[in-house]
């Protein structure tokens, strides 16, 4: 789910289009009925007890293979994403040395990892916020200057940088089927939820389109 401003937050699902669902970590939380059931086993039912352990030793097994996954898809998405840092930095560059390019547009792009959260899965959302904000400034420069369109090294970088989108957009689908798996499994019944609460697990945070790309898919373009 979007890791929104707070402006964008006072605006969610005002459209009917946004569904705002998870904005933070949530923590498993084990309630009375969970704490009776992974102890009252073992006074019910010896083998029912020796089964739960199993089952909970597979859960953690289970679990740090959906991690791993996770970890896997999120590392496709944060290789393209530094890809587009470089790509969107030296077309800063190019336009700069062909005219006086306005220094918040110069700013925009050359900071674009500046002020991410600590948190990676809040940071993956920032930059991709960062990079899209840097991206438009550089096309109302190319707008403004028609002729440095017709500049092949310029004309290239903007569009390996589509190219790139267009992968995280890929990569981003898979990643948040395995989030989506995630954050329903740690409150599954029973032996799940008890080593996710163990462990201190929290759900995770998908990886969405910006603001800036979700208003650009819904324009006119013809």
């Amino acid at each position: 789910m979007p890791q929104l401003d707070e402006t964008d937050m006072s605006k969610v699902n005002t459209t009917g289009r946004d569904v705002h669902v998870i904005d933070q970590k949530q923590k498993v939380v084990l309630n009375g009925t969970d704490k009776f059931v992974n102890i009252g086993v073992w006074f019910l039912f010896i083998i029912g007890g020796v089964v739960y352990t199993f089952r909970k030793q597979h859960a953690r097994s289970y679990f740090m293979q959906l991690e791993q996954k996770i970890q896997h898809d999120a590392s496709t998405i944060d290789n393209y994403m530094e890809q587009r840092v470089v790509i969107l930095q030296n077309t800063a560059k190019l336009v700069e040395k062909a005219i006086d390019l306005d220094k918040t547009t110069f700013t925009a792009v050359a900071q674009a990892r500046a002020g991410v959260s600590s948190d990676p899965d809040v940071a993956r959302n920032q930059l991709q916020q960062n990079l899209d904000k840097a991206e438009k400034s550089i096309d109302v420069v190319l707008e403004r200057y028609p002729d440095l369109k017709a500049h092949q090294e310029i004309a290239d970088a903007m569009q390996q940088n589509s190219y790139l989108q267009q992968e995280i957009t890929a990569a981003r689908e898979q990643y948040n089927d395995s989030v989506q798996k995630w954050n329903t499994e740690i409150f599954s019944l029973w032996a799940k939820k008890y080593v996710a609460a163990q462990e201190g697990y929290t759900t995770r945070i998908p990886f969405i389109a910006s603001t800036a790309m979700k208003d650009a898919s819904r324009g006119v373009f013809f």
